[in-house]
């Protein structure tokens, strides 16, 4: 018998880490662990968060427990958006060093 997971959080979902100094937006989703780690359970989603600040940015792999939803951060400008993501014809968003496919 399988589980069927459905993510808590969805592409373009603004988080931050419940105990990290990492807020960000949502850019792509596993449904388990991708990535053997020892300390953390990898029978939940996984996501890659877009981490972003002054410096610039950086993907995170992040499991599902450690986030939660971001209020109080705004939602990226378009400015900021070209900056750092490629968008596709069908409104998909990629880091600009990660193609779309």
């Amino acid at each position: 018998m399988s589980i069927e997971r459905t993510a808590r959080f969805g592409l373009g979902q603004i988080v931050r880490h419940r105990e990290q100094p990492l807020e960000g937006v949502i850019v792509d989703v596993d449904a388990v662990c991708a990535v053997p780690f020892d300390d953390i359970r990898a029978d939940q989603p996984f996501y890659q968060v877009f981490a972003y600040g002054d410096d610039g940015g950086f993907i995170a792999y992040v499991p599902e427990d450690a986030l939660m939803a971001n209020r109080e951060l705004k939602p990226l400008s378009a400015a900021e958006q070209a900056q750092w993501f490629t968008t596709d014809r069908h409104g998909r968003h990629a880091p600009r060093s990660q193609p779309i496919h």
